[in-house]
């Protein structure tokens, strides 16, 4: 897609679905941009980069943000993958790091540097004006965001928060990616870069489920904790403890979330809020629901 033709699909506000392919990566496997431009969204309003969860519907978490995005005049982008051409967690979840064989890919064609060259597009055709976008994650899609911080540079993210995800990629390199991030070419400046950067982790108090086709239960996720809940705890554990260890600040917080569960769409509006009115909504307000999105 040229630029002219980028900047047309965005001109007006609304949804709008656009096909995405990024050679980089692979070819033979496309993304679909599922976008909302707010009604008061211009070129100098926030971007907000969205990750789905297992279920790959974009459309849906890009539904979450409408009503912030009217309401602050965002431009949501949320980048998906589908099932099709992105079958396995190693695809999404693990950013198709490594190869059917288990060898390391070139770092930029890992999947983890897509949604920064679509912003990167963006700013090219004059969607936008703003150096940096903000960046969301949820479930699995809170696994795909913690790792694109862990492996890309940081130049284009102004906030990143992840809920609720699976497990986590501890920050050291003496585990190999997906339980660390050793073996995969990153060393001591990525992750005091990724302990350095200010990343907020929402964790619901009722993600609690200790079994389930959604929740990771290779030894190396159960050893992280029992439920999502307990690891997140975990993980901001590992991170200040490598960093005491590194003798650097692990800038990191996890924000418990009162009453509400594995749900895509509340933990949506509790970042909203975060990010654009600096609180924190409560469950009612967050509407929370029974059963949410993965």
């Amino acid at each position: 897609m040229t630029p002219a033709e980028l900047a047309a699909a965005l001109s007006l506000p609304g949804r709008v679905a656009i096909p995405w392919t990024d050679p980089a990566c692979d070819p033979a496997r496309p993304v679909t941009l599922h976008c909302y431009r707010g009604c008061r969204a211009t070129p100098d309003s926030p971007v907000v980069l969205v990750q789905h969860g297992m279920g790959r519907n974009g459309d849906e978490y890009r539904d979450f943000w409408v009503p912030a995005a009217d309401r602050h005049g965002l431009l949501v982008v949320a980048t998906t993958f589908a099932k099709a051409d992105w079958p396995e967690a190693e695809h999404y979840n693990n950013g198709l790091v490594l190869d059917g064989q288990g060898r390391v890919r070139p770092r930029g064609a890992w999947a983890y540097a897509i949604p920064l060259r679509v912003f990167a597009a963006l700013r090219d055709a004059g969607v936008t004006r703003r150096p940096r976008a903000h960046l969301f994650g949820h479930s699995a899609g809170g696994q795909f965001g913690h790792r694109l911080l862990s492996t890309q540079p940081h130049d284009l993210l102004e906030a990143v928060t992840v809920g609720n995800p699976g497990w986590y990629s501890l920050p050291v390199l003496d585990a190999p990616f997906p339980a660390g991030l050793g073996g995969i070419g990153l060393g001591d400046a990525e992750v005091e870069r990724l302990l350095a950067y200010p990343m907020t982790i929402l964790a619901g108090d009722r993600d609690t489920e200790t079994s389930g086709p959604s929740l990771p239960s290779q030894p190396e996720a159960v050893a992280q904790g029992p439920h999502r809940f307990a690891r997140a705890h975990a993980y901001l554990a590992a991170g200040r403890a490598e960093a005491a260890r590194r003798g650097v600040a692990c800038n990191w917080r996890l924000v418990p979330v009162a009453g509400i569960g594995h749900d895509g769409a509340a933990m949506s509006r509790v970042c909203a809020a975060l990010w654009f009115e600096g609180r924190l909504i409560d469950a009612g307000e967050a509407g929370a629901a029974a059963q949410g999105a993965l």
